[in-house]
């Protein structure tokens, strides 16, 4: 019964997070500080939840680093977002093996 309420709750805050903005902002933002500040919260939230997932993610600093490293190289030269996952996760295997 307890973990029905608290998936309720959850429910309802997630509800009431996604359409009190809605309800509230009527008309076009105007200003163009709070829209370049809305522009990047997306990018924000997406390194904020993967760069701790990265370093956490193989248990040693080190090959996390070199997984990393290898993702963001390969990003630079724009490779296709599957092939920088895989990259990277042969990168950090292949540092793991070695470390």
């Amino acid at each position: 019964m307890k973990t029905a309420l608290y998936i309720a709750a959850m429910a309802i805050v997630t509800y009431l997070i996604r359409m009190i903005p809605f309800t509230s902002i009527r008309g076009k933002i105007r200003s163009r500080f709070i829209r370049s500040f809305l522009y990047y919260i997306p990018y924000t939230v997406l390194a904020a939840m993967t760069i701790p997932a990265i370093f956490f993610s193989t248990g040693d600093a080190r090959t996390a680093a070199v997984g990393a490293a290898a993702a963001f190289i390969m990003s630079y030269f724009g490779l296709p977002l599957t092939a920088v996952a895989f990259g990277a996760s042969a990168a950090a295997f292949v540092a793991s093996l070695i470390f």
